[in-house]
Formats: structure tokens, C-alpha cells, sequence
């Protein structure tokens, strides 16, 4: 085996981590403060949002799939915990319930599950294209959060002690250890991820759905369950995003979550998890979201436009699926390489067992 292919493919696997350290060396030197303590974990607090949806994005890729509405679904989950703080639910006689935090927060997280179930059944049951169903599921959340209230927002998110629903800041901007309870959400999520996809039949199926679909349902794989639980477990992620996002700026406004489908999206390829499906890791998606937002904030930090921070983002992206279709050729040339050197390690032994 030609050492030098070797070497590519490892530089090639490693690749997100690369990335992150060049990021992070550069930023170092253009700014000064960049690497003070405070300021990685304000950004790596902004990177568990993205880690957050990374997350679900990435089941979803696995198996085929996409979805859009992930930065809607967060919108419209923002809302709803809004609307629920401060109108609370009617009820029978005129009166009003107001829910507590943890009531409020169990309530907008089903409701990003139903959404992803929806999502599910529409691509299974009815044969949508993923693409085409999450973009219409994307039209359709924002469009209801505009219409939650009007267009307007849900300010002031403080709640009132004598309705027992106060506290709900505690959840974007509350601390455990010293660490961002958002963080503790990302580092939850993504060991529960790891989990699934490492150690569980679940994990097997999901990789087998977006490898060969067709191989996979002969051999058994569940492939409607299975895609239908990736979406609700999207659904799940960009509900809880919401929900921070509201928390942090104890305002629910209806196009929170604009574009985060994008980031989201390139922090999984940047990851290394093939478009293509079953190929890609959790892990590999949390650095690409780390990527993503050190990238983001530290172009902030030195004054670059936003114009110029869409461009630049929008490069790397391209960037990331170019080097792994470069990959996957590589690492096909090296497959075909170690299967041309094992057939000529066997000749000899044919030749002497025929004599």
C-alpha cells in the first residue's frame, strides 16, 4: 500500500479538527482577546445552539434525508413558550392556566416532536421528498409564528411570582459548575447521540437506511420507524433551540431561527457526514459547529460585514462537500488497492498448491 494514500486519508478524516485549529490560530493572532476564558465560553455557548440542531440534522442526513424546517420549527417553538408565559391556556368558565417553567419547557419540546412527526409521516407515508416536504413544513411554522401574534413579539418573559411561572431566564442564561446550561444541553445531547447511533440497533438501522435503503428493508430494517424517528428527534432539537434562543433574550419573536437550517446543515458536512447518507458521525458534526460558529464570531470580532461573513460561510460549506467527494474517491482507489495486493499475496500460494 502506497504510504502517501494513507496519509491522505488520515489528514482527510481528520480534516473538521484541522479546520477548527487553523480557525482558532488565526482568530488568535487577528484578535486579541479570542482566547480568553470568558469569550470561549460565551462562543461555545452560541455553538450549542448550532451543536443543538447539528445533532438531529445529522439522524436525519443519516438516512438519506434533510431537514429545512429546523430553524422554523425553532421560531414557531419560541413562540409557543411565549405565548404560553404570558397568556397562559384558556380553559372551560373563562379562566386561565398558567404553566410553571418545567411545564412550559415539556410542552414546546413535544410540540417540536410532533412537528418532526409530522415530518416523518408525510416522507413515509405519503412519499414526499424529504426536501420538499421540510421545505413546505418551513413555510408552514413560519408563517403560523407570524401568526401567533400578529407578527409581533412575546417581550418581557420574566413571568410574574403570583402565577408561579418565573424563571424561565435560568434555562439560556443559567450556569451549572460555571458552564451555560445550553452547553450541558449540547454535551446531553451529543452522548445521547453516541449512544444511539454507536451502541443500539437503532443506530445499525439508521446508518443501513441511508447506506442502501432497498438492501436494508430486504434485510429487515424497520425503514418507516426508523425515519420517523430521526425527524421527531430533529423536531426535538430545533423545539429545545427555541426555547433557549427565548430564554436567552426573554423575548419570543417570530422569525427567531432564520437561517439556522443552513448552519445546522453545514456543521454535518463540515462533520464529515456524507449528504448521500449512512455515512457521518455525531462528533464529527459538534466540531463542524464549532467550526461554524468560531468562523462566525470571530469574523464579528474583527469588524468583517455581514455580507462578507455570508460569502466566507457559504465558501467553507463548499469547500467541506468538495473535499469529501474527494474522499470518498480517495478512500474508493485505496479499497481497490488493498484488494489488488491481496490477490497478488494469494498467487504465489495458488501456484504452489497447483504443483
Amino acid at each position: 500500500m502506497n504510504q502517501k494514500y494513507l496519509l491522505y486519508m488520515y489528514l482527510l478524516k481528520a480534516r473538521t479538527f484541522i479546520a477548527l485549529l487553523i480557525v482558532i490560530g488565526f482568530f488568535s493572532v487577528m484578535v486579541p482577546n479570542f482566547l480568553t476564558p470568558s469569550n470561549l465560553l460565551i462562543m461555545t455557548q452560541h455553538v450549542a445552539i448550532t451543536g443543538l440542531l447539528a445533532i438531529g440534522m445529522t439522524l436525519v442526513i443519516l438516512t438519506g434525508g434533510i431537514d429545512l424546517s429546523v430553524g422554523a420549527v425553532a421560531g414557531i417553538c419560541g413562540m409557543v413558550a411565549g405565548a404560553l408565559l404570558t397568556n397562559g391556556v384558556p380553559i372551560w368558565g373563562g379562566e386561565v392556566l398558567f404553566l410553571n417553567v418545567p411545564e412550559v419547557i415539556l410542552v414546546v419540546a413535544v410540540f417540536g416532536v410532533i412537528v418532526g412527526l409530522i415530518n416523518g409521516a408525510v416522507i413515509t407515508r405519503l412519499g414526499v421528498a424529504p426536501f420538499i416536504c421540510t421545505l413546505g413544513m418551513m413555510y408552514v411554522a413560519r408563517g403560523a409564528a407570524l401568526l401567533f401574534n400578529d407578527g409581533s413579539t412575546y417581550a418581557n418573559l420574566v413571568g410574574m411570582p403570583q402565577l408561579g411561572n418565573t424563571g424561565f431566564a435560568i434555562l439560556g442564561s443559567g450556569t451549572i459548575l460555571g458552564v451555560y446550561i445550553p452547553i450541558w444541553l449540547m454535551v446531553g445531547f451529543l452522548l445521547l447521540g453516541l449512544y444511539i447511533t454507536r451502541k443500539t440497533p437503532l443506530g445499525r438501522y439508521i446508518y443501513a437506511s441511508g447506506g442502501n435503503e432497498s438492501a436494508a428493508r430486504l434485510a429487515g430494517v424497520p425503514i418507516i420507524k426508523v425515519k420517523i424517528f430521526v425527524y421527531a428527534f430533529s423536531g426535538l432539537c430545533a423545539g429545545l433551540v427555541g426555547l433557549v434562543v427565548a430564554s436567552q433574550l426573554q423575548t419570543a419573536h417570530p422569525m427567531t431561527g432564520n437561517m439556522f437550517e443552513m448552519d445546522a446543515i453545514g456543521a454535518t458536512v463540515l462533520g464529515g457526514t456524507a449528504l448521500a447518507g449512512g455515512r457521518g458521525r455525531v462528533s464529527g458534526s459538534i466540531i463542524g459547529a464549532f467550526v461554524i460558529v468560531f468562523l462566525a464570531d470571530g469574523m464579528v470580532m474583527m469588524g468583517v460585514s455581514d455580507f462578507w461573513q455570508m460569502v466566507i460561510k457559504g465558501l467553507v460549506i463548499v469547500t467541506a462537500v468538495v473535499i469529501d467527494q474527494f474522499q470518498q474517491r480517495l478512500q474508493s482507489k485505496v479499497v481497490l488497492m488493498r484488494r489488488h495486493e491481496k490477490k497478488q499475496a494469494a498467487a504465489p500460494l495458488s501456484e504452489v498448491s497447483h504443483g
